[in-house]
């Protein structure tokens, strides 16, 4: 399903983005370990959450949507879960399959999980790893690819495990498997990464602590088994959604949007820090807590933007937001250099590659190396033109679109479908406030 985008007048107008995709993950995770109903207002209801909710009803969760929207969980406490009859396939979530590998490993059932041809081509060693410390026995593919057979333990073992790289999601997975292990689990993060997990489960009552270490990481403990309650949880916009929407209208003269509801933990604002280094006028109104979460709304406004230099320190709280601040970049005067992107090169795609690729597609001046990209700015429209291949990444199908709502020629993508596995409503929102995306045979 080609797309293709081209520029137009200026954008305008509020845009209600989905809820924020890791929030949602974890709300119905935690919620199944609850006792008794968490309701979920706000769920992103996309291909990868509901892939989590399908698994989750597979081991025996009950989960409902009821008429107005809100989604009910019915928790089975901590260890609850029953074995499942089915392959539990995930589809493209990354997020979704190891964080249920961590809540898996600590009771005593035996599932298989999968994914799509891109999650499968994706490694899975770094969190079955601490798994395997903790007890749980795993037969992955080579390289320790999914399929993935993991049978869990009935006698979990508390850990003191100190995270090799930066990841959320291990980090994640060991704090879900340490729900049902009795004794103090310990991670040691040597740079900080988000901290929803951390957030939530407090939210709902675990015993954990997270203290400061001396070189400027955490440590995070928590005592099991937790007895959670079940909870109510409003889940705020996803602030890596927001960043399409908010990048574009910086991008194009004379446009202002409002963002309402964004989730602004500030373990996941790098990207709107480094853009209001860059000059981005963007103002954060409303600042208050909801369920736990930082949560603003923001006020965005067109904008000159001038070069940037990226820390490698800050890449955990931007990790999924360098493809749309590539495409920032490449509006800007100057030259911008991004440091610590290893990560990028085992997410949905090669997203270095595909992003420097795309970038060379549309006329920009890009360099990379393993971990870092640079990228030479056109001080302006950039040209645009060119065919890019998202490689089953619906990030950079989405900050490529972007890019051309503001080149000087139309940018098209070979394939949109990847889009909804986290933002369904992206082409039908930015078309409201005044975007200019359609199929290629309706642009001629």
């Amino acid at each position: 399903m080609k797309l293709s985008a081209r520029a137009g007048g200026p954008l305008s107008g509020t845009a209600e983005v989905p809820g924020d995709k890791s929030l949602s993950h974890r709300a119905l995770l935690i919620g199944a370990s609850a006792v008794g109903e968490t309701r979920i207002t706000g769920l992103l209801e996309s291909e990868d959450v509901q892939a989590t909710a399908s698994a989750l009803s597979a081991l025996g969760i009950s989960i409902t949507r009821d008429a107005g929207g809100a989604w009910r969980v019915q928790g089975r406490g901590s260890g609850g879960l029953s074995e499942p009859e089915t392959v539990l396939d995930l589809g493209n979530s990354g997020t979704g399959v190891r964080l249920l590998m961590g809540l898996l490993a600590s009771q005593p059932v035996t599932a298989t999980l999968t994914g799509d041809a891109s999650l499968s081509s994706r490694p899975m060693g770094r969190v079955l790893a601490p798994l395997a410390e903790i007890g749980a026995v795993a037969e992955a593919r080579a390289g320790d690819r999914l399929p993935v057979k993991l049978n869990g333990t009935a006698d979990p073992i508390p850990i003191a495990y100190t995270l090799p790289v930066p990841s959320a999601q291990v980090k994640s997975a060991i704090l879900l498997a340490a729900m049902n292990t009795a004794g103090v689990t310990t991670i040691v993060e040597p740079v900080p990464t988000r901290d929803h997990s951390e957030n939530m489960l407090i939210y709902f009552g675990a015993d954990l602590s997270v203290t400061k270490t001396e070189d400027g990481g955490r440590r995070i403990s928590l005592t099991g088994p937790a007895d959670l309650a079940g909870r109510e949880v409003a889940i705020a916009g996803d602030p890596s959604s927001a960043a399409f929407p908010a990048v574009a209208t910086l991008m194009i003269p004379g446009s202002e949007i409002v963002l309402p509801n964004i989730l602004v933990n500030p373990l996941r604002a790098g990207l709107y820090q480094t853009l209001v280094e860059m000059g981005a006028d963007i103002r954060f109104e409303g600042e208050r807590r909801v369920a736990g979460e930082a949560v603003a709304d923001l006020i965005v406004r067109a904008s000159k933007l001038g070069a940037v230099e990226v820390p490698a320190r800050r890449a955990p709280a931007m990790i999924d937001e360098y493809p749309i601040l590539a495409v920032a970049a490449a509006a800007a005067h100057g030259t911008s250099t991004f440091h610590g992107l290893g990560e990028l090169r085992v997410k949905e795609s090669d997203r270095l590659a595909a992003t420097a690729a795309g970038l060379e597609a549309c006329g920009i001046g890009v360099e990379t190396g393993p971990d870092w990209m640079r990228i030479q700015g056109a001080g302006g429209p950039p040209p645009g033109g060119g065919s890019v291949a998202v490689h089953h990444d619906h990030r950079i199908a989405m900050a490529f679109l972007v890019l051309g709502l503001a080149a000087r020629a139309p940018v098209e993508i070979d394939d949109a479908s990847p889009i909804a596995t986290s933002f369904p409503e992206f082409v039908g929102l930015m078309n409201g406030l005044g975007a200019r995306i359609e199929a290629p045979e309706a642009a001629a």
